[in-house]
């Protein structure tokens, strides 16, 4: 599985509310200017993330983004779902490989195990382990 600019982003923008959660509403522009991310960007990522109830938005003078759950809650498994549609890392449709030869729907184990090994390791990731530890993403 590979991680595009929408997951990475994503993470990057709920990681800046998380730092920034006690200052209020967060202007889209002040994040982008700090993660030097285009405003427009952002804007398509945060529509993605706006249906997961992640996010509280307030509109007009002083508005802005907040986190509408604690930085605790919110895995990184949670954001990489809500942007790359799912961490399987091939596609699926009904539990078989999508256009699939019979040589590689027998190898659907691996690539089920290996969605499963991904989705605990970042189930048990959460926005506040990585301010906790002061990590970058490395995705």
């Amino acid at each position: 599985m590979q991680i595009s600019t929408k997951g990475r982003y994503a993470l990057r923008f709920l990681l800046d509310l998380s730092q920034h959660q006690g200052d209020g509403p967060v202007a889209l522009k002040s994040i982008a200017e700090r993660q030097g991310i285009s405003k427009k960007y952002l804007e398509h990522v945060i529509s993605m993330l706006n249906p997961t109830g992640m996010l509280n938005i307030t509109r007009g003078y002083q508005g802005g983004y907040r986190l509408a759950k604690a930085p605790s809650d919110i895995t990184v498994a949670d954001v990489l779902r809500a942007t790359e549609g799912g961490l399987a890392p091939v596609p699926y449709k009904d539990g078989h490989a999508v256009g699939a030869t019979q040589e590689e729907a027998m190898s659907m184990r691996v690539w089920e195990g290996l969605e499963g090994v991904m989705a605990r390791y970042l189930e048990g990731m959460t926005l506040q382990d990585m301010l906790d530890n002061g990590a970058e993403p490395a995705l």
